[in-house]
């Protein structure tokens, strides 16, 4: 467990005990999970021989809730504990008969091991109204004088795999909000966003998608953020806390405009892990994607989230993933290219000739065509190059030429 040894300077009877410390065999290990072995030692040091009772290690997890009461108010306190640890063991006792045991002066180490339960525990946690924490004390007993520990945390986490079907599965929403009030009413403002899986982990960045439209007369701006939400159960009374923990913001959106979100990432920072098993405390976490409209309540989508702790293998669902960005990202292709491509108008035909030959350096003239009913696209090349595209136009001027195609977008 990282974090220096815990240790204590302990001043016994005509101070013969030195230190009392407790070290864990891997200082390294940042945290456990449920099943796994706790070991390390307890290191005592003493200058003169000492009497002991008894050297115990003891280690103890519980969630606990609780608030007092609100001031100037009769609601009383509340409070509300949950036990997920309970272990005792004995480094050091006195032989059968006798009640204590003599110590010689010098360095002492009290090998330890046990075992954390293997049914799930909760994670380490601790919020403005409760925590979670799991600790390990040693307790030197002595006569004569009060009895001495020292004490280090242990940190826990709980396995949470985002690689279960439930926490792959995409999650969309869209909504519509009416700008103005009354009969002043100024238009619509949609939106729909998507993420492609419930369930990530710290450090992954999220790809959002998105669609907004703006139909109304004001000018908009799209915004999306992670949310954390602590709820805390105790004495049937409930409190909850909110923090935003990650955001990023969108273009100006104008009035009568569009806009789409294809991927736009938003890093997921350092955060508790999803706390989803604890009957009085509950850890979770949502994206809200948002768009603030002046003089009006911001149209708001939250997609549920869970913050795991075992990341993402990518393995058959990235796949299909990366495919399907891929066919997002590419798809105004199929509509820009037609099967035919023809050439564009010639400058001749709205400016004049000596400002035409300012601007195109002599090339070599294609060859004659004429008669040809299809040419291939690279013939155009150098003509397309100094040449602006046709006028834009609603109306099709070759209908029969291409097939009906629907707008591309990504489908939430």
């Amino acid at each position: 467990m990282g974090g220096e040894a815990g240790s204590a300077a302990v001043m016994g009877s005509e101070g013969r005990v030195k230190s009392l410390g407790l070290v864990f065999e891997d200082e390294r290990k940042s945290c456990y999970s449920s099943g796994e072995t706790v070991a390390g030692h307890v290191l005592l040091e003493v200058a003169e021989p000492v009497t002991l009772r008894a050297l115990r290690l003891e280690a103890h997890g519980r969630a606990t809730a609780a608030w007092g009461p609100i001031a100037g108010t009769a609601a009383p306190a509340a409070s509300s504990e949950v036990e997920y640890l309970n272990v005792r063991l004995s480094l050091r006792e006195p032989p059968a008969g006798e009640g204590i045991l003599l110590l010689q002066p010098g360095k002492h180490e009290f090998p330890f091991s046990f075992q954390l339960p293997s049914e799930p525990l909760v994670t380490s946690f601790t919020g403005k109204y409760g925590s979670i924490q799991y600790c390990v004390r040693a307790i030197l007993e002595r006569p004569k004088v009060p009895d001495q520990s020292v004490k280090r945390e242990l940190q826990v986490i709980s396995r949470i795999d985002v690689n279960t079907p439930a926490l792959l599965t995409p999650v969309l929403k869209t909504q519509e909000k009416m700008v103005g009030c009354w009969f002043f009413t100024s238009g619509p403002v949609s939106l729909s966003a998507k993420i492609e899986r419930k369930g990530y982990c710290n450090g992954e960045a999220i790809p959002i998608y998105a669609e907004i439209e703006n139909c109304s007369s004001r000018l908009i701006v799209p915004k999306a953020a992670i949310f954390q939400t602590q709820t805390y159960l105790a004495s049937g009374k409930t409190k909850t806390v909110r923090h935003m923990v990650a955001n990023v913001r969108g273009n100006h959106i104008a009035s009568g405009s569009t806009d789409t979100w294809n991927g736009k990432t938003l890093k997921i920072p350092p955060v508790t892990p999803s706390i989803l098993d604890c009957c009085i405390i509950r850890v979770d976490y949502s994206l809200a994607v948002y768009i603030h409209i002046p003089g009006a309540k911001k149209l708001m989508l939250e997609l549920p989230l869970v913050i795991g702790t075992i990341p993402y293998n990518g393995f058959g669902s990235r796949n299909s993933s990366t495919a399907s960005q891929f066919i997002m990202d590419m798809s105004w292709l199929t509509l820009t290219l037609p099967e035919q491509p023809e050439a564009p108008p010639n400058y001749a035909d709205v400016v004049s000739e000596e400002e035409f030959s300012r601007h195109v350096p002599p090339y070599p003239q294609p060859p004659n065509r004429e008669g040809e009913s299809c040419c291939p696209m690279f013939a155009c090349i150098q003509e397309f190059r100094f040449q602006p595209p046709p006028l834009y136009s609603e109306v099709d001027p070759h209908p029969g030429d291409v097939e009906e195609t629907q707008p591309v977008s990504f489908i939430l």
